[in-house]
C-alpha cells in the first residue's frame, strides 16, 4: 500500500510538472513578446545630439518633437521610428536590397532577383555620395538615431526579430532606398509596355488601343507609329510577370483663401497605396528652438515630412502617371557589362545571378527562369533610376519652404518619382508643379517597346513641364487625371486615369462656396462614382428579369451610384461591372487582358465596341447582369434587397509575414467595412479576382487637411496605428476614426499626454 501511494505520489509530481512545463512554455514566449514593447517612459544618451530633445506622446502615440535644430530632430525621428517601425524598416530595407530571401526563403527570390537586377543597392550609394553635404547630414543623423534604438533593444527591437535576430545597423544611404521603392510602386508603365507588346501579336492594330482608351479630356500631341513594329514584335521573348507592386492613385486640391472660411488657403491630400499593418505613414509633429514647425506624415525609414506643412506652407502629392519607363529591344553584343550577385536563401543553398546591362539599363528578359537568350534581350531604363538623384535634398528644401516660389525651386530638385506637387501658403498663393525627370526619347512615345538603338537623348527642362500658379478659379484638384492642356509641347503619357473622381471633387468644391477643414475632410469621404453614373441609364434599358435578376434591376433603378457600405447596390453594380469586361476579353480571346473601368466604359458607350461583343453589346451586359447576380446569390443568399456592398467590401491590413501564418489574422489582422470602391474619390481598390474580388487593397492609408490660417489647424488620420507591434494599444487604435472619417488635430499641444521621451547628448 506504501509502495503504491509512493508510485502515485511520483506521477502526481511528474503530471504537476510537465503541466507547470506546458504554462511555462507560452507564458515565457508571452513574456519575451511583451518584452519588445517600447517603454511609455524613456531617458536615453545619444552621442552625436548637440543638445537635449524632449518628445511627448499623445493618446495615439503621435509624437511631438521638441529640438533644437534639424539636426538633432532628424535624429529624433529615427530613433521614433525604429521604436514604433523598425521591422517595417528592416522589410522595406531588404526588399530594396535584394535580401528578403534571407529571411522569408525561396518564395521571396522573385522579387529579391528583381530588386537585384536592377541595383538599387548601389544606386542608392551613388546618390548618397553625390548628395550635398547639408542633406547627407541630416542622413547621418537620422541613422543616429536608429542605431541608438538598435544599441539599447537589440532583438527585442520588435518581436519579429526574436525570430530573425539582432537587427543590422541603418547606414545613412538606407533612407534613400525608399524613394527607390516608391519609384517602383509609383512608376511601373513599363511593364505595361511589355503587356503591349504581347497583345499586339494577337490582337488586331486598330483594337489594342480600346483596352487603353484615349483620354479626351486633354490634349496631348499625337505621335508616329515606330517603323517595323511588328517584326520586332515577333523577336520579342516572352517575360514572365515582375514583382508584384502595389497599385496606387491620390488625390489632392487646394483653394485660395477667397473660397475657405478662415480666409487663407486650405489643402487636402490623401495618397494611395496598398493596405498594410501598418500601414506606410507615421504621423508627427516637430517644433525647433527658432520656431518653425513641421507637422503630417512622415515615412518609416527617412527623417523627412513627405506630406505636410510648416508655418507658412502646406504639401501633397499625387501620382502623375507620366511614363518614364521603357522598355529597349536589344541584342547581346549592346552588353556593356555584367556583375555577379550572390542572393541568399534562408534553408537553401545561395542563387547565383549574373546581371547583364546595357547602355540602356539593366537586361530584364534575364529574369525569365528559361535559358537565356542572346537573339534578343530587353532592358530597361527608369527615370528613377537614374544618377544624382536630389529627390532628398529637394523633400528638404520643401520642408523649409515659405511660399509658392520656395517650393517651385524644390519641386525642380525632386527627381523621382513622377508626382503633381499641391501646396499653398499663408501668404493666399496656391500652385501646383509636376515633377520628376520626364525623358525626351529618339523615337516613339513610350507606350511599347522600341530598338535599342533608339534611346533617350536627356530629360525635359523642368520649366517647360506644365505647372500652374494661383488660377483665376481660386482652385487647384488633381486626382491622377491628365495634367498637360491641349497642345502643350512636352508628352508625358499615353495613360492617364480617367476624370471621375477630379470631376466629383470639383462637383462637392462647388456645392460649397465656403470650405473649412471639416468640409475638405468630408469630401475625402465621398462614395459617389460617376462612372456608375455614366453607365446606370444603359443598364437601366436592359430587359427586365424576373426573380433576383429582377430584384437587383429594380434597386438599381432607384440609386444615385454612392458606393455606400449599407447598401446592396454597389455590390450589384461593382459584380457586373468585373463580368462584363471579363465576357468581352474572353469573346476576343485575351482574357487575361487587363479590364480597366476605362475600357468598361468604352464597352458600354462606344459605337466601335461591337468588335468585343460578338457585335451585341446589349446582349452581352444582359448576360453579363445575370450571371452577376447569379454570383452574388450563392454567395450572400437569394434576397438581392439583404445584400450589403460591406460584407464583400473590406479594407484588410495584414502583417507582411504573420499574415501566412494559419489562424493569426483572425488575432492580429484588422479589418474595416468600407464605403466606396476604384473609382470614388473614397478610393477602395478592388483585388479584382480570387476567392474574394470585392475586398479592398489599396486607397487612402492616410489623410490630411491643412487650413493656412494658423500652424495649429492641421488634420491627418492613418488607417491602422502609429506602431507595428501586433501587441501595441496603438496597433490598430486609429481603424475605427479612418473608417468614419475622423481626423485627429496635429497642433502643438497633445490634449492628453501618453508618455515623455527624454534624449540628450
Amino acid at each position: 500500500m506504501a509502495r503504491r501511494r509512493r508510485k502515485t505520489g511520483f506521477w502526481g509530481r511528474l503530471l504537476l510538472g510537465l503541466l507547470v512545463l506546458l504554462l511555462a512554455i507560452p507564458l515565457g514566449a508571452f513574456g519575451l513578446l511583451w518584452w519588445t514593447l517600447p517603454s511609455d517612459a524613456t531617458e536615453l544618451r545619444i552621442e552625436g545630439l548637440t543638445a537635449p530633445v524632449r518628445i511627448t506622446l499623445d493618446e495615439a502615440g503621435m509624437p511631438r518633437i521638441q529640438a533644437a535644430n534639424e539636426r538633432d530632430a532628424a535624429t529624433a525621428m529615427g530613433y521614433l521610428h525604429a521604436r514604433d517601425r523598425l521591422f517595417q524598416m528592416e522589410m522595406m530595407r531588404r526588399g530594396a536590397e535584394g535580401r528578403l530571401s534571407e529571411v522569408a526563403g525561396s518564395a521571396s527570390l522573385r522579387l529579391d532577383r528583381f530588386s537585384r537586377t536592377l541595383g538599387l543597392r548601389q544606386r542608392a550609394e551613388a546618390d548618397f555620395a553625390a548628395l550635398d553635404a547639408e542633406t547627407r547630414g541630416l542622413l547621418e543623423a537620422y541613422a543616429l538615431g536608429v542605431n541608438a534604438l538598435i544599441r539599447e533593444r537589440g532583438r527585442f527591437a520588435a518581436p519579429e526579430f526574436l525570430l530573425l535576430g539582432q537587427p543590422e545597423p541603418w547606414q545613412p544611404q538606407h533612407s534613400l532606398l525608399w524613394a527607390k521603392v516608391m519609384g517602383l510602386w509609383l512608376s511601373g508603365n513599363w511593364r505595361t509596355e511589355l503587356e503591349r507588346a504581347r497583345l499586339a501579336a494577337v490582337l488586331p492594330p486598330e483594337r489594342l488601343w480600346d483596352l487603353w482608351p484615349a483620354d479626351r479630356t486633354a490634349g496631348r500631341p499625337d505621335v508616329a507609329a515606330l517603323p517595323g513594329l511588328e517584326r520586332i514584335l515577333a523577336a520579342i521573348p516572352v517575360f514572365g510577370t515582375d514583382a508584384p507592386l502595389p497599385a496606387s492613385a491620390s488625390n489632392a486640391w487646394a483653394v485660395a483663401g477667397s473660397r475657405s472660411a478662415s480666409g487663407a488657403p486650405l489643402l487636402a491630400s490623401d495618397p494611395h497605396l496598398g493596405y498594410g499593418a501598418p500601414v506606410l505613414w507615421y504621423l508627427a509633429r516637430v517644433e525647433l528652438a527658432d520656431g518653425r514647425m513641421l507637422a503630417g506624415a512622415t515615412a518609416p525609414g527617412t527623417p523627412l515630412m513627405i506630406i505636410g506643412r510648416n508655418a507658412d506652407l502646406a504639401w501633397g502629392f499625387t501620382t502623375t502617371h507620366s511614363d518614364t519607363q521603357d522598355v529597349f529591344i536589344e541584342t547581346a553584343d549592346a552588353v556593356r557589362r555584367t556583375r555577379t550577385e550572390i542572393i541568399g536563401v534562408r534553408g537553401a543553398e545561395p542563387v547565383i545571378l549574373v546581371v547583364r546591362e546595357t547602355a540602356n539599363g539593366p537586361v530584364i528578359s534575364d529574369l525569365e527562369e528559361a535559358p537565356r537568350s542572346d537573339v534578343r534581350l530587353l532592358s530597361v531604363r527608369m527615370a528613377n533610376l537614374e544618377p544624382n538623384d536630389t529627390t532628398a535634398r529637394g523633400i528638404l528644401a520643401l520642408n523649409r519652404a515659405r511660399n509658392i516660389a520656395d517650393a517651385r525651386a524644390a519641386a525642380a530638385l525632386i527627381a523621382s518619382p513622377p508626382q503633381n506637387l499641391m501646396v499653398a501658403d499663408r501668404a493666399g498663393g496656391i500652385a501646383m508643379y509636376l515633377t520628376g525627370r520626364t525623358p525626351v526619347r529618339a523615337a516613339g512615345d513610350g507606350s511599347l517597346p522600341t530598338p535599342g538603338d533608339q534611346p533617350w537623348t536627356g530629360f525635359v527642362p523642368f520649366d517647360e513641364l506644365p505647372h500652374v500658379e494661383n488660377p483665376e478659379t481660386g482652385l487647384l484638384v488633381n486626382a491622377n487625371n491628365r495634367v498637360s492642356p491641349e497642345g502643350h509641347p512636352v508628352h508625358l503619357s499615353r495613360e492617364w486615369y480617367a476624370d471621375w473622381r477630379f470631376r466629383r471633387i470639383h462637383e462637392r468644391l462647388a456645392a460649397q462656396e465656403v470650405n473649412g477643414p471639416a468640409e475638405f475632410a468630408a469630401i475625402q469621404m465621398d462614395a459617389v462614382s460617376l462612372l456608375a453614373r455614366e453607365t446606370l441609364p444603359f443598364l437601366n434599358s436592359l430587359p427586365r428579369g424576373t426573380g433576383a435578376l429582377g430584384q437587383a434591376q429594380a434597386l438599381l433603378a432607384e440609386w444615385d451610384g454612392e458606393m455606400a457600405a449599407g447598401l446592396p447596390q454597389p455590390l450589384i453594380w461593382n459584380a457586373f461591372a468585373r463580368r462584363m469586361p471579363l465576357l468581352a476579353l474572353r469573346q476576343a480571346r485575351v482574357a487575361d487582358a487587363p479590364a480597366r473601368a476605362e475600357f468598361l466604359r468604352f464597352l458600354l458607350t462606344s459605337a466601335e465596341a461591337g468588335w468585343w461583343c460578338g457585335g451585341d453589346c446589349r446582349a452581352m451586359a444582359a448576360l453579363a447582369l445575370a450571371e452577376a447576380v447569379a454570383e452574388l446569390a450563392t454567395q450572400f443568399g437569394p434576397d438581392p434587397v439583404a445584400w450589403r456592398w460591406g460584407q464583400a467590401h473590406q479594407a484588410r491590413f495584414e502583417h507582411p509575414l504573420l499574415r501566412f501564418i494559419p489562424g493569426m489574422n483572425r488575432v492580429i489582422g484588422l479589418s474595416a467595412a468600407v464605403s466606396g470602391d476604384g473609382e470614388t474619390v473614397q478610393r477602395q481598390g478592388l483585388r479584382g479576382g480570387g476567392a474574394e474580388p470585392y475586398q479592398a487593397m489599396h486607397g487612402a492609408g492616410l489623410r490630411f487637411v491643412a487650413d493656412l490660417g494658423g500652424p495649429e489647424t492641421s488634420f491627418a488620420i492613418i488607417g491602422t496605428g502609429q506602431s507595428g507591434h501586433p501587441l501595441s494599444r496603438h496597433w490598430g487604435d486609429l481603424l475605427e476614426a479612418w473608417r468614419s472619417g475622423g481626423m485627429r488635430q496635429l497642433g502643438r499641444e497633445a490634449a492628453q499626454v501618453s508618455a515623455t521621451i527624454r534624449l540628450a547628448p
